[in-house]
């Protein structure tokens, strides 16, 4: 079998939970924010750049798959706990709040505002050992 054909096995596993009352468009930007703070939390996480036949040269991406489940806040909240008590996983947040702020300054300002178990999360990123992560993520679903 050829290189090109062979599934690379990743001790790691990357998730995207979102909270499950998101209308569509927050569901997307939660997402690319969190995994903007992902794509940071390990140097060989993103591979190469893309190139085309033509000579174009593209960014490169995330070396592994990225799996987005829903859940409710109780859901978000336990995996949150838990992979916050790791310091075997990322993980990033995105509270409620930051859909009313306009940079970067008052995102961090908003969730240093709260205390942790307090935070009113609409979704969370982790990257750490695959067993750990989908024991974080149980109660949470495929995202529709």
């Amino acid at each position: 079998m050829s290189e090109e054909n062979t599934v690379p096995l990743f001790d790691t596993k990357v998730i995207v939970m979102l909270s499950d009352d998101l209308a569509p468009w927050q569901e997307l930007n939660v997402t690319a924010f969190l995994m903007s703070g992902i794509a940071t939390s390990a140097p060989d996480l993103v591979g190469d750049p893309y190139l085309d036949a033509d000579g174009t040269t593209y960014l490169p991406m995330l070396r592994q798959p990225v799996i987005v489940l829903s859940g409710d806040a109780e859901t978000l909240t336990r995996a949150r706990a838990k992979a916050a008590a790791r310091d075997d996983v990322a993980l990033a947040v995105y509270t409620r709040e930051l859909f009313a702020t306009s940079h970067d300054a008052a995102n961090r300002a908003a969730v240093a505002a709260v205390a942790a178990s307090d935070l009113d999360l609409v979704g969370i990123a982790m990257r750490g050992p695959r067993n750990a992560v989908d024991r974080m993520a149980k109660g949470a679903t495929a995202h529709a």
